[in-house]
């Protein structure tokens, strides 16, 4: 890793912290919900080191005490985690022109809806490194609250477990407001975000679906009306950063 290199893993060391210390908290309900399906402390700490996804282990630890099939737990993984695939999507369309096969992977290894988030609004181009230096101080600081959550959680009264809930709400409204506060554009589509993220609950067919899903059809639907309101010149999406790749 050259100086640059380095220089850039640690600015993602730094604006990790937050994320890491909400998740965290976060990750002691997580391991509550672990040791009730019969998860030691050991099991909840890899499981969590190796997946790094809330949701997805939520399910994959109930699916698991209720016995389901590996089939099943496979495909509930997935559908759980498809908003990954379009947040990998939009980081591959932040490359510069060119990059390999293996940087385009690289660039989905640490994706996180927070991680993603610091990522998407740095300006430029996208560094997978900056990335990777985030998800080196969030991973493991997640493991290490399923771990705790499973050895503890259940001491903690409940009321502060749920108040630990919370933080990472808090957490990720910390990384979008900035950017809301330098470009009036990305307010009107947060703001649009939080309407419809509310309102889709109560529309036919779409109110039936589950939290991720809907999560993918308002990205779908809201990311290609503001890349139609907004377009972004090209000139741009030159960074600093692409010699560091």
């Amino acid at each position: 890793m050259n100086k640059g290199s380095r220089s850039i893993f640690t600015e993602g060391l730094r604006d990790g912290v937050p994320i890491a210390a909400g998740y965290f908290a976060v990750a002691f309900s997580l391991g509550i919900t672990a040791r009730a399906s019969g998860f030691t402390a050991f099991q909840g700490f890899a499981a969590s080191l190796l997946t790094y996804a809330s949701a997805g282990e939520y399910i994959g630890f109930t699916l698991y005490a209720a016995n389901a099939t590996l089939f099943q737990l496979i495909v509930m993984t997935v559908i759980t985690n498809a908003r990954y695939f379009l947040m990998g999507l939009a980081l591959n369309q932040r490359l510069p022109e060119g990059s390999s096969i293996g940087t385009r992977l690289l660039t989905g290894v640490p994706i996180t809806d927070e991680i993603f988030g610091i990522t998407i609004a740095r300006p430029g181009y996208v560094n997978p490194i900056y990335s990777l230096g985030a998800l080196a101080i969030a991973a493991p600081m997640w493991a290490l609250g399923t771990a705790l959550g499973i050895t503890m959680g259940n001491i903690l009264p409940g009321q502060l477990v749920s108040a630990l809930s919370v933080a990472l709400f808090g957490m990720f409204l910390a990384v979008i407001i900035p950017a809301g506060r330098k470009d009036r554009k990305v307010a009107a589509v947060i703001i649009a975000s939080f309407a419809a993220g509310y309102g889709i609950r109560f529309l036919p067919g779409l109110g039936r679906l589950s939290s991720g899903n809907r999560t993918i059809v308002l990205t779908l639907v809201i990311s290609s009306a503001a890349a139609l309101l907004f377009p972004v010149p090209d000139d741009t999406e030159e960074g600093k950063e692409a010699d560091a790749l």
